[in-house]
């Protein structure tokens, strides 16, 4: 079993995620009753919606990781998900993300920002 598919099924069993179809179109999304948390677009990668003030914070850790891509400006982070290591950082981080929603106030109005889809692009194996 692929790391992505590992972590889908892992995050699937969770009691505040729900399985849904991605806002963006593409794949499946796991979303709490206010957002979306992550979208599984294909088998090597997965957007997390981990908030802007958290990647903020984690800013220094999330740049030590090669599994992870943080995009400018973006509330979302792409996981590669190439090994099962891979998969327990997707699953950590999900965890982090349910706290940062968990505190964040969301008003009908504002609409959620789109996730990384066709913004990272994941190489293979070309140090990227």
């Amino acid at each position: 079993m692929n790391a992505a598919r590992r972590a889908m099924q892992q995050l699937q069993t969770w009691p505040d995620l729900t399985p849904a179809p991605a806002r963006c179109g593409r794949g499946l999304a796991l979303r709490t009753d206010l957002c979306e948390i992550v979208h599984f677009h294909d088998e090597r990668s997965a957007d997390l919606h981990l908030t802007a003030l958290t990647i903020g914070h984690l800013a220094a850790e999330l740049g030590r990781s090669t599994a992870i891509r943080v995009l400018p400006a973006s509330p979302w982070v792409t996981v590669r998900l190439d090994c099962v290591t891979d998969a327990d950082v997707l699953l950590s981080l999900t965890s982090v993300a349910l706290q940062a929603h968990s505190t964040t106030s969301y008003t009908g109005s504002a609409p959620q920002p789109p996730c990384n889809l066709n913004r990272v692009t994941i190489g293979k194996g070309q140090g990227d």
